[in-house]
Order: C-alpha cells, then structure tokens, then sequence
C-alpha cells in the first residue's frame, strides 16, 4: 500500500509534463507531416533540398560541436584544479566558475560585443601597441558566435565535472603511481575513465544549449552567421511560416537525440579504453 502511494505522488509531474511537453512536442510534429489532404513528408525534403537551410543547419551543427570540443578542453583541468583545491578556497573557485550564469544572457552578449568590437578593448590594445594597423574583425561572425557559446556554457561543463572529480578518491593516484605510472599515466589511465560521466553529462548540456541558443547568435553573429534558432524566429515571426518553424525545430530535436547518443557511445567507449 506505502509502494501505491508513493506512485500516486507521482501523478501530479506526469500530468504536468504530459501537458506542458509531451502534447505541446507532439503537436508540432503532427503538423510539419499533416498536409491537410494526409500525411507528407514533403516539408522535410523541401528544408533537405534548400542549400540555404542546409548551410545554416551544418554552422549550427559545427558551432555547437566546435563549442563543446573547446569546453571540454578548457573545462576538464580547471574542474580537477577546483576540485583538489583546498576547502577556504575551493567555494570561491566555484563562485567564480558558476557567476557567468548569474547574470543575462543579453548581458554576457552586449560585454562581449564592447570586448570584440572594432572600438573595443581588445582592437584597442593590439593596435595601441601597434600589432595590428587596423581594427581585426572579431564580431558578428562565427568566432564570436564560438566565444559567446563557451562563455555562456562552459560553467555548465565545469560544475558537471567537479561533482564527479569530488568522489574521485586522490589515493588512487598514488596508487598507480606506486606500481610505477607517471602522474601523467595515472590521470590519463584513472582520472581521465572516472571523469567520464561528468563529460558526458557537461558535452550534452553544452551542445544542447549552443544548438537551440538564440540571444548569443542573434546579437554576436549578426545576418550573416546565421543558426536555426535565429532561422525560425525568422520564418515565424517575419514571414509568419509557422509550418516551416515546426519543421526545423523538430529537426533540431532530432539532432540533439542522435548527437548526445552518439556523445554517449564515443564517451563509453573512451572510458572503456581507460579502464583496458
């Protein structure tokens, strides 16, 4: 009877999901297949056989994988600084990683636009120093896109890494390194595989997040870098096209499934390299 109750609990989040997503998610797709005269796919193939949807779809896709590879990169050794850093000092080390989220995407996007800009801090000190004679094109392409996708992510990362390297017992280092392992061996062979579901974790959450970011491409990538989620702002709300939106967005779903599967399996078969 305890067991039927518990489940019974369990009633009001299902009804709230099924309400709020799961129907909401069905609908959407229902329509980009319902032609009014059956079902088609012909929405599909028109978005597939378009190189302008094409092309925004495959900088969508390598932003966010460019964004994701580089927030590993930068993440994985400054989670395992944090989180073999000392108690008084370690808070403060998290505080500084996690306040990037504290504050508006809009924000962190307008200070990187006054940081990039060709009259901006950056311009200004390579050409004061007389490296560059004029101001280098650093904003409203695709770099700055990358820039604001690792900024606005990369705590994400980091917060994912150091909840799994603070169960990582720091005895298991001297203990490869006892049967004769380099430091290096012995992060590579034992940090590195216990690490993994933290990357896992952190790879999606970045990727999912750059794939479907809108605020970031729309205010540092400008019109000619454009991503899907400026495109379907575009298509719903310009040319009123909501049949169109619907048909990228669920493109977009399908794309973050297939992708965090496929980050999932390559992680897997890294951390059983590891554990060989």
């Amino acid at each position: 009877m305890r067991k039927k109750g518990i489940y019974f609990l369990l009633i009001p989040g299902i009804i709230l999901i099924v309400f709020s997503l799961i129907l909401p998610l069905f609908s959407t797709i229902y329509k980009t297949i319902d032609t009014g005269s059956g079902f088609s796919l012909s929405r599909y193939a028109a978005f597939f056989k378009d190189p302008y949807s094409m092309s925004v779809y495959y900088r969508t896709l390598k932003l966010s994988l460019i964004a994701t590879v580089i927030s590993v990169v930068l993440g994985f050794p400054t989670s395992y600084y944090i989180s073999r850093a000392n108690k008084n000092v370690k808070g403060l080390f998290i505080i500084f990683a996690v306040f990037p989220l504290l504050t508006s995407a809009v924000v962190r996007s307008f200070s990187w636009i006054v940081i990039l800009g060709k009259k901006g801090i950056v311009n200004t000190l390579l050409m004061n120093a007389g490296i560059i004679g004029k101001p280098l094109e650093l904003i409203y392409n695709e770099f700055s896109i990358v820039i604001g996708f690792i900024y606005l992510f990369l705590p994400l990362m980091i917060m994912s890494l150091i909840g799994v390297m603070d169960n990582i017992d720091s005895d298991l280092i001297e203990a490869a390194e006892s049967l004769g392992a380099s430091r290096f061996e012995a992060f590579i062979k034992v940090i590195f595989p216990l690490s993994v579901p933290g990357i896992i974790v952190g790879s999606i959450l970045v990727f999912t997040g750059s794939f479907t970011a809108y605020t970031t491409p729309q205010l540092l990538g400008g019109n000619k870098s454009r991503v899907l989620a400026t495109l379907i702002y575009q298509k719903a709300m310009a040319l009123s096209d909501w049949n169109s939106a619907s048909v990228i967005a669920t493109i977009m779903i399908i794309t973050t499934i297939v992708i965090s599967a496929v980050i999932n399996k390559l992680a897997s078969k890294l951390q059983g390299r590891g554990e060989a």
